[in-house]
């Protein structure tokens, strides 16, 4: 810098006096200024190949941040200007075009996990984290400190509640399940099309709860069940005595019914609104994703913590999920947190092997095995001429898969008769079992009830080769005793003989529908709404691990096993018709024929309703998850159904959406289970 300084002064305040000068007094002046020597060789170094510059991480991120920028400015084009690419007008736009408007009040009833919880009360290593999102929201805590957030998140093995010095509890208002990370949207689809027929805070209400909880515990912690109902009362007040429109999704259904029975009861139990106070209160009730009779992968989450999904990453990585090797046991930690949210209990099979079938036999015993393409044409042909005879001939296969066997040890043994399978009576072997535990305090801190079980007394689980909807109940209790007494004292699983015993009025039963009757409210309507055409889990495979290592799962999906003469079998995971998540037979029957006229579950005939959504991938890019999916979740976003929730919302009955729409063969699959009515 001095140079350049000295430089100038040379420049600009000594003007050279002669412009000749002899080379000799030239040669003397650059002696004398260096300074001047160099900068004029400047020039010369123009002309030379210039040094190509270090690429920093700085020019890296630019050139993300340019390439992104110019990405989402031609999709912006495209979506704009392609006519074949634009994205459909929103429902709420066109209805409102129409002159559709806000009428009756609307309730959303989130389901498990979707909705936010929060921290009020920690300990230390959860400092700074006051009133900030634990589940839902970035999810960045999980990062940041992990084993902490996995402590916070857990409920007290013994009584289900909160453990000492932790408080964390649900997110309020609508934000608490619009989204449920960043970009991936729950209700906020649903949620911004009502508001663009009239809807806002006041006639529209989030219904957030902890979904960790019993349902009854929601009341006693929280008084969760008090507040909806003090909220349903205050919006029919304030909206004109309008009666009010109820939308639960997922176990948010169950956990809606239970609400009924609870907001009838007498206290202290109950609400003490009286017998009548549904059919004053609420118009309709639309269930999406009803997971009523229960679901299959809640009994692979509790024995092993897994999925389809995560059985191929752990057949794949057998060491990054579930073992020491990486220092992770992900799995582990995940199966002791689950096991201490009584929510989770309440999604298992209901109904025995009345509703899912025994050894031999189940409701979808015609299900075929076809891909995404032949399903479409399939459903196309039955919505065109109400025959699918044809289209299911050309996929036929040879053998069927028992899926009433929910859990087999082996392939062979998921496809054997029945007469040739070694059955265990399911009492006697957890009697047996239970004889055999030990504490194993050499494995350390115990993460999982596995831990305190031998080898010995963990494969005798495995003698026994087939697990059906009942006995699975008793493998449960064995492998998961803890969790299993505690959370039944809140939730049960079976069918009820006589409704009118005086033990049907403990609410353990009021989440069954097969335990429980519906409200005297004539005039009310339920819809079951899903969607159809995805393979949704139904029936596994299992294994013993080959791991003898402490805190190691000892069972697993078997991911090598698939079905030889059809696709329904896939890594170790049966497969029926569904949504993904809930097979149709649980979400459908109670609307097909448990509730379908007047019957003992329905006294007063509440009208139900059928409505189907033939799940169809996105087009392109532009509809991000789709706008006609029949996904669990993104359903949600299925333009039809959310052009029937406002409909309903602005008056319309069940039989001017035009009543039934059925893709699917439930009422086939209803017929095959006998059941009284």
């Amino acid at each position: 810098m001095a140079a350049i300084l000295r430089f100038r002064k040379l420049c600009f305040l000594e003007p050279v006096k002669s412009f000749e000068k002899p080379k000799t007094d030239e040669k003397q002046s650059f002696e004398q200024h260096p300074e001047i020597e160099r900068v004029l060789e400047k020039p010369k170094s123009k002309k030379t190949k210039k040094q190509p510059k270090e690429w920093r991480c700085l020019d890296s991120c630019c050139w993300l941040i340019g390439y992104l920028c110019t990405s989402w400015w031609l999709l912006l084009f495209l979506c704009n200007f392609l006519p074949g690419l634009r994205v459909p007008e929103a429902p709420g736009v066109r209805l409102k075009r129409d002159g559709l408007t806000a009428l009756h009040p609307v309730v959303l009833v989130p389901g498990i996990v979707t909705g936010g919880l929060e921290l009020w009360e920690g300990r230390p290593c959860s400092e700074g984290l006051f009133r900030k999102r634990l589940w839902g929201g970035s999810f960045t805590e999980i990062f940041k400190r992990p084993l902490c957030w996995l402590e916070h998140l857990s409920l007290d093995n013994e009584t289900g509640l909160d453990p000492p010095g932790i408080r964390v509890r649900a997110v309020p208002g609508l934000v608490a399940a619009d989204y449920f990370a960043p970009g991936y949207f729950v209700w906020a689809v649903l949620i911004e099309n009502l508001a663009k027929i009239g809807y806002e805070q006041k006639n529209m209400y989030m219904a957030a709860y902890d979904w960790r909880l019993s349902f009854q515990n929601t009341e006693i912690r929280d008084q969760a069940l008090s507040r909806l109902k003090s909220k349903i009362e205050l919006m029919y007040v304030t909206n004109g005595y309008k009666k009010v429109v109820v939308v639960p999704h997922s176990m948010g259904v169950i956990y809606f019914l239970h609400f009924l029975k609870w907001v009838e009861a007498p206290p202290p139990v109950g609400g003490g609104g009286g017998t009548d106070w549904c059919a004053k209160h609420i118009k309709a009730i639309m269930n999406i994703g009803p997971a009523f009779l229960g679901v299959p992968k809640t009994v692979a989450n509790i024995l092993s913590a897994e999925g389809r999904d995560v059985a191929f990453v752990r057949a794949m990585a057998p060491g990054l999920l579930d073992s020491e090797t990486f220092g992770f046991q992900t799995l582990q930690h995940i199966m002791r947190v689950c096991r201490t949210w009584d929510s989770v209990v309440s999604l298992l099979p209901r109904g025995g092997e009345t509703i899912w079938g025994d050894l031999n036999r189940s409701p979808e015993v015609e299900n075929i095995c076809y891909t995404s393409k032949a399903r479409y044409l399939q459903s196309s042909s039955k919505e065109s001429n109400g025959n699918d005879t044809d289209a299911r001939r050309s996929f036929h296969v040879k053998e069927l898969p028992r899926y009433g066997r929910i859990v087999s040890f082996g392939k062979e043994k998921s496809e054997l008769p029945s007469s040739q399978l070694s059955i265990i009576d399911s009492k006697e072997f957890v009697r047996e079992g239970g004889a055999s535990r030990n504490s194993n305090t050499s494995c350390g801190e115990i993460l999982s009830e596995y831990d305190e079980m031998s080898r010995k007394s963990i494969k005798k689980v495995a003698e026994n080769d087939a697990y059906t909807a009942r006995t699975v109940l008793d493998l449960l209790r064995f492998v998961a005793p803890k969790m299993m007494k505690r959370a039944e004292a809140h939730f049960s699983h079976g069918i009820a003989d006589d409704l009118d015993d005086p033990k049907y009025a403990h609410y353990k039963y009021w989440s069954n529908p097969l335990e429980t009757k519906l409200p005297d409210a004539p005039d009310m309507e339920i819809y079951c709404s899903y969607g159809v055409g995805i393979p949704t889990e139904r029936s596994y495979v299992y294994k013993l691990s080959s791991s003898d290592k402490c805190k190691s799962i000892p069972l697993q999906i078997d991911s090598s096993a698939y079905g030889s003469d059809n696709v329904c079998l896939k890594g170790g995971v049966h497969f029926v018709d569904g949504d993904e998540s809930v097979p149709v037979v649980s979400a459908g029957f109670m609307c097909a024929k448990g509730w379908r006229g007047k019957t003992r579950f329905n006294p007063s005939g509440i009208s139900t309703y059928i409505r189907e959504y033939q799940h169809k991938a996105p087009a392109s890019i532009l509809e991000g998850r789709g706008t006609e999916s029949g996904a669990h979740v993104d359903i949600m976003g299925n333009v039809a159904l959310i052009e029937d929730v406002l409909r309903v919302a602005a008056g319309a009955t069940g039989a001017e959406l035009g009543g039934d729409r059925i893709y699917s063969d439930i009422m086939k699959m209803s017929e095959r289970i006998n059941i009284r009515l």
